[in-house]
């Protein structure tokens, strides 16, 4: 094969036949589907195995046994069951035009390149199958590139541009040589939001030719049953947000560990850290003003002895003195 497209499935019974549909139209017919259902309680099982046929042995599905609340589990699942050259990641609400597995593989193949990035794509609404795409841009425009272009190899500059956002997060910005993925024993942090970011972060340290490609291939979904968009009280939204924060932040700091470069350079290590964290901070900034300073300390103090860390109480003093508490709350 020379591709494997791999969709975490749950609760997409609105969309994944779109999907699915967007897939048996491409260009490029040499590929297989892996979906990995995370324990859907509505159709989605049912119309992935009514597509099997279609797919004519090219599509496989991976039953979870326990929900695992986010697309980190199920991705890696997916790349553990694959064996396609590339590797594509989709979202089970998204789908894609009819010649982007053509035009991505013929991009990697004619640079040679670890990873294909997509500087640009479309936009749709929530209705099942969309009436109008708006094309957009992934990136702040002074390093949107209009060619084909490999990224610096320069390994300050590529953190430098993954800190200003110059280097999307999503998987599917990204067609990747599944031997990358392997040799370099890159997966997804089990976290239930952020794990794409913690594994962007991989790719962009360790992909020696990154190629920038400015090409609109990919249809994102605007829809509000994200994971993210969901309704939660404010507890359980802090609880949500400091996920990432207590198990991301090792991963990062562990990975950077083994890096040269950031034995050199502390203040880029600490420059990631400190990035990852204020990006689970700003995403909380609503959630503050609804709690007390008080319980959220004793909220931060909780989940971090939970997870079992040795110092919770000088974490938790740690993340409300960054700027958790930017109002001035914590002054009551």
């Amino acid at each position: 094969m020379k591709i494997s497209v791999i969709i975490p499935v749950y609760n997409a019974e609105k969309y994944l036949g779109v999907c699915l549909e967007s897939l048996l139209i491409q260009t490029l017919q040499d590929f297989e589907v892996i979906i990995v259902d995370d324990c859907s309680t509505d159709a989605s099982p049912a119309i992935a195995e009514s597509y099997l046929e279609k797919f004519g042995g090219r599509l496989k599905i991976i039953y979870l046994e326990k929900n695992t609340g986010s697309g980190a589990v199920p991705r890696n699942e997916g790349l553990r069951f694959s064996r396609g050259e590339y590797v594509f990641f989709m979202d089970a609400d998204d789908l894609i035009i009819d010649n982007a597995l053509e035009t991505l593989y013929i991009a990697a193949e004619k640079f040679q390149a670890d990873v294909v990035y997509m500087e640009q794509g479309f936009l749709c609404g929530s209705e099942p199958i969309p009436s109008e795409l708006v094309e957009t841009f992934w990136n702040p425009p002074e390093f949107t590139v209009l060619e084909p272009h490999f990224e610096t190899e320069n390994f300050a500059e590529r953190i430098q541009k993954f800190l200003k956002f110059a280097i999307g997060v999503p998987p599917w910005e990204k067609f990747l040589r599944r031997d990358f993925l392997i040799e370099n024993k890159i997966i997804f942090p089990q976290m239930v939001i952020s794990e794409d970011t913690v594994w962007t972060f991989k790719i962009v340290c360790l992909a020696e030719k990154f190629l920038r490609l400015p090409t609109a291939l990919y249809v994102q979904r605007e829809s509000a049953d994200s994971m993210t968009r969901k309704s939660r009280l404010p507890e359980q939204e802090l609880i949500f947000y400091l996920n990432p924060i207590i198990n991301g932040l090792d991963c990062l700091d562990e990975f950077m560990t083994d890096i040269e470069f950031f034995s050199q350079n502390p203040a880029y290590r600490f420059n990631i850290l400190n990035f990852f964290a204020k990006m689970q901070f700003d995403f909380m900034d609503d959630v503050f003003k609804k709690l007390e300073p008080t319980e959220g300390y004793k909220i931060f103090l909780r989940e971090i002895s939970k997870s079992g860390n040795i110092h919770p109480a000088l974490i938790s003093y740690l993340l409300v003195m960054n700027n958790l508490y930017r109002n001035e709350l914590f002054k009551k």
